[in-house]
């Protein structure tokens, strides 16, 4: 899917691990909040009653999620690949149907969150006699977090399906260690 290699650096991929839970925490927070905000500022058929105060508070829950999802950015592929790989080790009874879905949603989700910042940095190019803090840059910084959004909560909504292979493989018997062999049976003895 995207070429990433399991590493044998096991340390690493538990920090990569623990970033991918702490933003899971984060990013559920942050939308268990905006879910709150939305919910007592909008009418009964969901239209803000201030659009200017609920637009800012969504650009701002879009910015807090995207610093949410920055520690864990570097690594996400790796943790794809990893969880790939897993996949393939694992015995079939122990995978869950729904999970290469899953994978391929993430993966889908990251390419568009790549292309969303490379995107970025050609408005940055653009804007280089806008500094940050003034509205030309800050409203095109708001609709750069706001165009990745969607990709950032698909990683919220699926992000478990990587913590789940890893338990499972973490709980699955190794593909390269053999079975015990099985002691021989004791032979009788026949007497002449």
């Amino acid at each position: 899917m995207n070429g990433s290699t399991i590493t044998f650096d096991h340390r690493a991929h538990r920090a990569l691990l623990g970033h991918l839970s702490t933003y899971l925490k984060d990013s559920r927070r942050i939308l268990d909040a905006w879910n709150a905000y939305s919910d007592k500022h909008t009418d009964l058929d969901g239209w803000p009653h201030d659009s200017h105060a609920y637009g800012q508070r969504a650009s701002q829950r879009d910015a807090d999620t995207h610093t949410a999802f920055e520690p864990l950015r570097d690594g996400a592929r790796h943790l794809l690949g990893t969880a790939e790989t897993q996949l393939t080790l694992l015995p079939e009874g122990q995978v869950q149907s729904r999970w290469v879905y899953q994978l391929g949603l993430l993966t889908t989700a990251l390419d568009r969150f790549d292309e969303l910042d490379r995107q970025w940095l050609e408005t940055q190019d653009s804007l280089s006699s806008v500094t940050p803090g003034t509205t030309a840059y800050d409203d095109a910084l708001a609709e750069h977090h706001a165009d990745g959004w969607n990709a950032l909560d698909d990683w919220t909504t699926h992000g478990k399906t990587i913590l789940e292979i890893n338990a499972a493989a973490r709980k699955a018997p190794s593909p390269l260690a053999p079975r015990p062999a099985l002691a021989p049976a004791p032979r009788s003895r026949a007497r002449a």
